[in-house]
């Protein structure tokens, strides 16, 4: 299967979750649903990852999680462009990847996957990216779920 990123906007992206980007004039902007949490005691959980770029393109990959009670958020700190790859729930379970879609964002947009959506896992582009990950955590296997899925490759046009 074969996915073309598209730019990251807060419209393409709302089925999933939240596109966080920091306004564009002096102000503040909160985004609630960063913070999702489904189990009454999961703990918040903040962390930093510094990850290599990707050798080259395009992405082949066999791999989705998701994180079934809590929403996951990934903002930069430093870095270039990265890939978010979503795709919602098979009739039978798991990911449906012929509806996956795969989101090129910029180096100052992060996201929050939503609680139970089904993405791949994180991929930078361009140069070593170091972000900040908040989601809710209790220790347990539903903390996060990785699965296997048919091979499926992403393609960034040049331009976006």
């Amino acid at each position: 299967m074969y996915l073309k990123a598209e730019p990251l906007t807060s419209a393409a992206f709302l089925p999933y979750g939240e596109v966080i980007e920091c306004p564009a004039i002096p102000g503040r902007t909160y985004f609630e649903d960063a913070l999702a949490n489904l189990r009454p005691k999961a703990r918040p959980s903040i962390s930093l990852t510094v990850k290599k770029p990707l050798e080259a393109l395009p992405l082949r990959s066999t791999t989705m999680e998701r994180h079934e009670f809590s929403s996951q958020s990934f903002i930069p700190q430093e870095g270039g462009r990265w890939l978010a790859i979503v795709a919602p729930h098979a009739a039978g379970g798991g990911p449906d990847m012929a509806r996956a879609r795969a989101f090129l964002a910029r180096p100052d947009q992060g996201v929050t996957y939503g609680a139970n959506v089904w993405h791949h896992p994180f991929t930078v582009l361009d140069r070593e990216a170091r972000f900040v990950i908040v989601m809710w955590r209790d220790g347990t296997k539903g903390d996060e779920e990785f699965v296997e899925v048919p091979e499926f490759s992403v393609e960034v046009a040049d331009g976006i």
